[in-house]
Formats: C-alpha cells, structure tokens, sequence
C-alpha cells in the first residue's frame, strides 16, 4: 500500500491494514443460483446494510480478474439470499470458503440444507435465523472490487429468534470476522444510554 503522494505506506498491505482495523465485520453468507441451475453458498465479510427506505444491504467481493462464483451469478441472475451467520453455523460457512470445482456446488459439499425461498430463485440456508432475498439493486465497480447492492424483497425470521413478534438481540448470537483466522460472536453484549 502507498499513500496518495505514492511513498510506500509502512503498516503492510491494504487489504491487511483495512481488514484489520475495520472490526468485527458482520458477515454475509450469499447464496446464488447459476444460470446453469447450480447453487453457489460463500461467506463475506465486507457487508452491511446500506439503506431501509427502500431496505437495501450489499456485499463486496475483493479481488481482481475473473469473477468468482457469486458476484458471477448475481449479476447474470439478478438475484440473491443473504443468510445471517451465527454461532452454531459458523464451522459450517468457514467451510464454505473453501474453492470448488466448476459446476460444484458448497451447499452439497458441506452438507447445508436448502430451503426454498419466495420470491427469488436462489434457495437460503435452512438452518439460518435470518435471510433476506434480493433483488439486484445496482452494482458498482470499486478500482477491482464490485460493490453489489441488494433490495430485500422478502424476509425470513425463525421464530426462535422472536420475542413478542420481533428480533431479538439476545436470541441471535451472530459471528463476526476479525483479522486472519479470527472471529467474534455477539454474546458479550453491554450498553450505554444514547446522549440527549
């Protein structure tokens, strides 16, 4: 990495200095539907929401060259499910990154249940708590990153994580990543009143 002047930057490379400082990063486990009908399911970390009116989230692929898998699929397909990791599926999404075969695909290799989604193709984790379906919203090219936007057209909550009919905090331990090999779960929480 160097900065804007182009002297050479001494905290390392780009990816390790923002990866590093920019933490825990809510992940985004992505499932996707080939135009070959071949289901894709892969973790990232660079994700969040964007926007509620109209409710917007996206995700980052970081890389240059060819498109992998997802960001692939998103935009021949339009379409995508976001899946909230939290603890118990942790093992199973860090499995998940792991590069396959053309036309293989994570779902049937990790052995992750599908469930059907409404009103998009791409089908969701079954176990997962949370999953929004989207639409392409719009898709940006970020120097060789893609920033893909995506509109929540419809949402899946597991009851288990409701109290009173709404999320509940404490009922979603969700996993973030941290540096390297390293992630964080939620379940130490604390709080402070908001200032006036």
């Amino acid at each position: 990495m160097t900065t804007r002047d182009g002297t050479p930057d001494e905290f390392g490379s780009a990816y390790r200095l923002l990866s590093t400082a920019v933490t825990p990063r809510p992940i985004g486990w992505i499932s996707t539907t080939s135009t070959e009908g071949v289901d894709n399911l892969a973790p990232y970390s660079f994700f969040n929401v964007v926007a509620v009116d109209p409710p917007v989230v996206m995700f980052a692929p970081v890389g240059s060259g060819e498109l992998k898998d997802t960001p692939r699929n998103v935009r021949e397909t339009e379409q995508f499910v976001v899946n909230t990791v939290t603890r118990e599926l942790v093992e199973q999404m860090n499995a998940t990154s792991a590069t396959l075969g053309p036309g293989e695909s994570e779902f049937d290799a990790v052995e992750i249940d599908r469930a059907d989604s409404v009103l998009v193709d791409p089908p969701r984790v079954a176990a997962a708590k949370v999953a929004f379906e989207c639409d392409l919203y719009d898709w940006i090219e970020v120097g060789g990153s893609v920033l893909i936007l995506g509109e929540v057209v419809h949402a899946h909550v597991d009851d288990s994580a409701l109290t009173e009919g709404k999320l509940d905090i404490e009922k979603l331990d969700t996993v973030g990543r941290l540096a390297g090999s390293q992630y964080a779960s939620t379940a130490d929480r604390f709080a402070f009143d908001r200032p006036d």
